[in-house]
């Protein structure tokens, strides 16, 4: 197979290709990426001069550029999107153009270059909003409560609405919070991470309160892979680990695996509409699919503090005072 994967430079995207590469020795990736703030392709410096593997920076939404690379390949995965919410709050202009406006690029080179091609599009669990209790399934309602995930749930009806009238053979995934190795030094556990090792303290939004399924990157990249290979037209398929924790657990967690103490957290001022919880019901792909997540979230912690602290020479350039901000939602960007 032929895969393009689009902002395989970031976080989930470049696990993904990782993965592949390492389990499908007769595949080829050709990974499109702008290179934006969340993207860094020192997380493939390993495969770089891998011949199965191909580069092209580019924008998903530079339609010659897009529609060339999609004619010749058998599968896309689209990893390419705005991804952080505290960004969305003070920039939602970049979010519209790459989660909306590129979704709508991608999505009319398919349809009229390679119509046939099996594209997987990767969205998230905050396109349904927060839930106090049960969990949410793919049939029910949207209900964002940020720009980023108003953005990705409008991306997800594109998707559907092609899909449906085009007849394109796509398919939808919806996944909880990841965390693992080279996800981008702002988000909550490289963050609490890095200033826990460089000493500082540790900020947490509001009351810390706010719960989370936690889902190892390695258990989320399996199930992108079965999703592309046997997943249905037209379907979605929520992705969770059912290891739902609050933001002060995860904290706390990290820095007794640190040795460090608990001092070092501090409460901060909470972000406009940040949700109190979010869950989802992954039966469906349990049982269509056969999907199961190999890590609990002990395990999955543990191997990601060891990441980061064993590989400063990742980190160390990307990290400055805008991203490892206490309130980031308040910045410029």
């Amino acid at each position: 197979m032929k895969l393009l994967v689009t902002g395989g430079a970031g976080f989930i995207g470049s696990n993904f290709i990782h993965y592949i590469l390492a389990k499908h020795k007769d595949w080829e990736v050709i990974n499109l990426d702008k290179l934006g703030y969340g993207s860094n392709l020192a997380n493939l410096k390993d495969i770089e001069d891998d011949p199965r593997y191909t580069f092209v920076k580019g924008d998903i939404n530079d339609f010659e550029l897009v529609k060339d690379i999609v004619k010749k390949v058998d599968g896309i995965v689209n990893l390419a999107a705005e991804s952080h919410v505290d960004r969305s709050i003070s920039n939602p202009q970049a979010f519209i153009e790459s989660n909306v406006l590129g979704v709508y690029t991608l999505l009319e080179a398919i349809r009229k270059y390679n119509p046939d091609v099996r594209l997987v599009h990767i969205s998230t669990d905050e396109v349904y909003g927060d839930i106090l209790k049960g969990s949410f399934t793919e049939e029910d309602r949207l209900m964002p409560s940020s720009p980023y995930s108003a953005t990705k749930a409008a991306s997800d009806m594109l998707i559907l609405g092609w899909a449906r009238t085009y007849k394109l053979n796509a398919s939808i995934t919806r996944c909880t919070n990841n965390y693992g190795p080279y996800q981008f030094p702002e988000k909550l556990i490289p963050k609490t991470i890095i200033r826990a090792k460089l000493g500082l303290k540790i900020p947490i939004y509001g009351t810390g309160q706010n719960v989370r399924d936690w889902l190892y990157v390695e258990d989320h990249v399996r199930a992108i892979e079965l999703v592309l290979l046997k997943g249905e037209a037209r379907e979605v398929y929520n992705i969770s680990a059912g290891e739902e924790k609050t933001n002060l657990e995860v904290v706390k967690t990290i820095l007794k695996i640190m040795d460090k103490d608990e001092d070092l957290i501090e409460f901060v001022e909470d972000r406009p509409g940040h949700d109190l919880r979010y869950s989802l019901d992954s039966w469906k792909i349990m049982r269509d699919l056969k999907w199961r997540p190999k890590y609990s979230f002990e395990e999955g912690i543990k191997k990601t503090v060891e990441w980061y602290l064993e590989n400063e020479w990742w980190w160390r350039p990307l990290v400055d005072e805008k991203v490892l901000h206490p309130t980031p939602w308040k910045l410029k960007w």
